[in-house]
């Protein structure tokens, strides 16, 4: 790789953990969008796998009742699997415009859902945990993103803020084990990309080190209002970038 890209690849990490410590946002998926613009997809999402599956690994851990959730969701984790796999045949199978439009529709949803401030309430079945695990393993195998639409599901349930931590992050702990033996399995990561994504570790943690730093300064509803109206211009551009011109 390139230096002035991987000089690139190191300041996604940290701006996208900056965000994630001043707003809370996902970083994988912020991290990303950033990255599809400079990188190919099937290069982006190895990189990103390593600082994000210990960053959630660290939340899962931190927030404990693992056990009591894990039984609670596990279908609906278990659903996810086939959509993921399928997500990754399709990643391996070639440069495609798909995995970029993929990413950019659910940045632009997710940025929108972000800034409606509405809630649902729903149930939590046997049928919806199937459908919601189902895509959102799609999606992820797709593109690397781990938080649509599990993460609207979830707040739509009548779960405590920390059982929806420790749901969401277990989701992404599992996923993201997965994804990484996947994308070994289909020849994405080599030992240079691995290399660089555990060295992204360092600019991860001083990103989000920073961001909470930064948190305590600035009123974080207009900066979150800010940053989620940025994550669906991007998302839109990613749209755009992969139409047929």
């Amino acid at each position: 790789m390139e230096l002035h890209v991987m000089i690139l690849v190191f300041a996604t990490f940290s701006f996208a953990a900056f965000l994630k410590g001043t707003a809370g946002l996902g970083f994988a998926t912020t991290c990303l969008g950033i990255m599809a613009s400079f990188l190919d997809m099937r290069i982006a999402i190895p990189l990103v796998i390593v600082p994000s599956l210990l960053s959630n690994a660290m939340v899962m851990i931190d927030a404990g009742g693992f056990l009591r959730i894990f039984k609670r969701f596990w279908f609906m984790y278990a659903s996810a699997m086939p959509g993921l796999v399928f997500g990754l045949w399709v990643l391996g199978g070639g440069e495609t415009p798909v995995p970029r439009a993929v990413l950019g529709v659910s940045m632009f949803l997710y940025g929108l859902w972000g800034l409606w401030g509405g809630s649902l309430s729903l149930k939590h079945t046997p049928f919806s945990s199937l459908i919601v695990g189902l895509t959102t393993g799609l999606v992820n195998g797709l593109t690397g993103s781990q938080i649509m639409p599990i993460l609207p599901y979830l707040m739509s349930l009548d779960i405590t803020k920390d059982e929806l931590v420790q749901a969401i992050n277990t989701s992404f702990t599992i996923a993201s084990v997965v994804m990484l033996l996947g994308l070994g399995k289909i020849g994405l990561l080599s030992r240079d990309i691995l290399f660089i994504s555990i060295a992204g570790v360092v600019p991860v943690w001083g990103g989000i080190w920073v961001g909470g730093k930064v948190r305590r300064l600035l009123p974080e509803a207009v900066f979150r209002t800010v940053v989620l109206g940025l994550i669906m211009l991007l998302g839109a551009g990613l749209v755009v970038r992969s139409l047929p011109l």
